[in-house]
Parts: structure tokens; sequence; C-alpha cells
């Protein structure tokens, strides 16, 4: 018995809904084909104007080997030569390589410090990268990041010796 109101309620609103979708048809077979409109006129292509390069205003540009970027690769190349010193005697001492691409080098000291030049030098391209395409704030964000990247293995290290 409990679904008997159900449906006593769903009838008059189910009918109601048949009542007026049936209105609709006729209204949507009033609409005009777009096969039948006329084309429109064709119009020749706007001549193409050369767009001249828009230079920076002087407050923007800097050279890339300014005074902050220096002491942020020399920055970022100490703390990445930190973390080679580190991870070295973590590694010598019996302890294991988290991160997963370093690990891939971590079978000599040779490799360990070809991983972490490359790292430093990686750095400076991807900066250089930024520099080039103009995204100054980038060029030094690349820095930024991997001072703190560097920073934190080193403290990691140290505190798990």
């Amino acid at each position: 018995m409990p679904t008997t109101w159900f449906y006593a309620i769903l009838k008059p609103k189910a009918a109601l809904l048949l009542v007026f979708l049936g209105l609709c048809g006729p209204a949507l077979a009033q609409q005009v084909s777009f096969s039948l409109l006329p084309p429109p006129a064709i119009q020749p292509n706007p001549i193409v104007k050369t767009v001249e390069p828009l230079a920076l205003p002087e407050s923007h540009r800097h050279r890339f080997w300014d005074r902050k970027n220096t002491v942020l690769f020399a920055t970022s190349a100490a703390f990445t030569a930190a973390d080679f010193v580190v991870t070295r005697n973590n590694l010598r001492n019996g302890g294991q390589e988290l991160n997963p691409v370093t690990r891939m080098f971590s079978g000599s000291t040779a490799g360990l410090a070809v991983n972490f030049a490359g790292e430093a030098v990686g750095v400076v391209g991807v900066s250089y990268f930024f520099h080039k395409t103009g995204h100054h704030k980038l060029e030094r964000a690349v820095s930024i990041l991997n001072i703190g990247s560097s920073a934190s293995a080193v403290t990691f290290d140290l505190v798990r010796r």
C-alpha cells in the first residue's frame, strides 16, 4: 500500500509532462532549415599586416649573468656540492639513496659526481632558457627551487646519520 500514494502524485505530473512535450513538437517543426538559406556573400580575406615585435622597456631587461643570478647560481652550486658530499658519506656508511634518478648513479663516486654536476649545469641551462624566452621570474625560481631541494636533502641526510 505505501506505493499507491506515490503513483497518485506521479500520474498527474507525468500527464502534464506528456502534454507539454506534445505541444513543443509543432513549435520545433517551424524552424527554417539551414540548407534553404542563401549562402553568405563571399568576402575576400583581409590583407595580412606584418606585426613589429614588441620591445620590452629597459626596466624589464637584464643581463643573464647579473648579480642576482650569479649569487643564485653560486648558492645553488654550493648546496649541490654539499648534497654530493653528504650523500657520498651516507652511501659509504651503508645508507641508501632515496632519489630514484640519483640512485642510478650511486654505484661509484664518479657517477655520483657526474649526477650532481649535471644537476648544477641543468639549473643554469633551464634558467638561461627562461631568460631567453622572457620569463625572468621563472629564470630565478629555478635556482631557488634547486637551492631549497638541495638544502632539504642535506638536512635530511644530516639528521638521519
